[in-house]
């Protein structure tokens, strides 16, 4: 029975989760007042949901993943030489307003660690290499991102952006969930009380990432409503985004020689951001950089529809090649 809903969810995920975007942004205009509560249940959620995601891949492979050096200097060189390279493009193309500005940098300069995993699977990508990448990715993000931030905006920035908000998440969503995976994986393995909550917890990714998107979307939606019109002038950047990371990801693939699997992850690192982690960071802004958070969200949303198209358009754009 366990086996069959967690099977109907996972076929009908994308569905599922348009529907809880659809879902936050409702309960965010009805409910307006309520988003302050909701922030502060992001993290929990979102610590949940990275648990799970870990959960299901054993600790051993997590370390063979890592020592694919070819796979993970793909997938450094994509999203911290590629990507900042397409955003300083961009930059002379953005709005004016240094808010709007620090909230397109903060979350286009730093890659996913959580849903990248699931839509990549989708498009049979390989997933647990990515997943093994996470705690890489993110010690990565959090040492370069003062240095992107600074080369983009200037030293005006040192006083206004604190790394504590980053640390915090990578100790509460990464460090944690992952000790707390290792050490389930380890009951399991030797007691079957533990390999029937690892069994439970597995069926409990789509659901916690409804909790995640919704709870977002929910919270931020009414600051999105108060300010669309600065807000929707970064969309046009965001599909830019997306559009030319699927072809800087397969040229970077291309040039370290990755067979197929391999490839369409690389793409889908390069392409999807680390919207959901890097919100507490523009939620701890000062006031005057209140719309930052905002135009992080709005990022999620189109990233989304995005994924979405890239299920089925990056298998046509990689499909089978011999390997090199």
């Amino acid at each position: 029975m366990r086996e069959r809903i967690a099977a109907t969810l996972e076929r009908w995920q994308v569905p599922i989760y348009l529907g809880a975007i659809a879902a936050g942004a409702v309960a965010g205009l009805a409910l307006p007042g309520a988003g302050p509560g909701l922030e502060r249940a992001i993290n929990p959620a979102l610590g949940a949901l990275l648990f799970v995601t870990f959960l299901q891949v054993p600790a051993a492979e997590l370390v063979r993943s890592l020592r694919a050096g070819r796979f993970l200097a793909a997938v450094l060189t994509v999203n911290f030489v590629a990507v900042p390279g397409v955003v300083a493009a961009m930059v002379p193309f953005l709005p004016d307003e240094r808010a709007v500005r620090l909230g397109v940098l903060l979350v286009l300069l730093c890659p996913c660690v959580d849903y990248v995993i699931v839509f990549s699977g989708l498009a049979d990508a390989r997933a647990g290499a990515l997943l093994a990448a996470t705690p890489v990715l993110l010690a990565a993000q959090m040492l370069l991102l003062p240095v992107f931030l600074l080369a983009f905006l200037g030293p005006g920035l040192a006083d206004v952006v604190e790394i504590g908000p980053f640390l915090a998440a990578f100790g509460g969503l990464i460090v944690v969930p992952l000790a707390l995976a290792w050490t389930v994986q380890a009951w399991a393995a030797r007691r079957a009380a533990g390999a029937a909550f690892a069994g439970a917890a597995g069926t409990a990714m789509v659901p916690l990432m409804v909790v995640v998107l919704g709870t977002v979307v929910a919270s931020q939606t009414p600051k999105i409503d108060d300010d669309l019109a600065e807000v929707a002038a970064v969309v046009p950047a965001y599909v830019a985004f997306l559009v030319v990371m699927a072809f800087a990801g397969l040229g970077v693939a291309r040039l370290f020689r990755l067979d197929v699997p391999a490839a369409r992850a690389v793409v889908f690192s390069g392409a999807t951001r680390n919207s959901l982690v890097v919100l507490p960071l523009a939620l701890s802004l000062p006031d005057r950089f209140a719309i930052a958070a905002a135009v992080v969200v709005t990022q999620t949303l189109v990233e989304v529809v995005g994924m979405i198209v890239y299920v089925r358009a990056v298998p046509r754009l990689l499909p089978d090649w011999p390997a090199m």
